[in-house]
């Protein structure tokens, strides 16, 4: 393509709205390791992306067996065995 040819416009679809935040932006601010209890203390409030919808972490938490992580990899490992891998339904849906 010439620098005189102008790029063909390019429809991306309108945008949809996800709920919560993606696991790996709620364990990125934290520091590792860590318990947890304290990773209930410090995001538990926190709403995390699901195939099921939006969470709050300390409901996920509940049914985490692992009690201690030693890094956000392993934590959010044990998180997505509770919540599975998926397409997560926007707000649209």
């Amino acid at each position: 393509m010439s620098d005189d040819e102008e790029e063909p416009d390019m429809e991306l679809g309108e945008r949809m709205a996800v709920e919560g935040a993606p696991l790996a932006r709620v364990s990125s601010r934290l520091t590792w390791p860590k318990e947890k209890s304290e990773v209930d203390r410090l995001e538990g409030d926190s709403v995390v992306r699901t195939p099921d919808g939006p969470q709050e972490l300390s409901e996920i938490l509940v049914d985490v067996e692992e009690t201690y992580f030693q890094r956000h990899q392993e934590f959010e490992a044990h998180v997505r065995d509770v919540i599975g891998t998926g397409p997560v339904p926007t707000a649209g849906e």
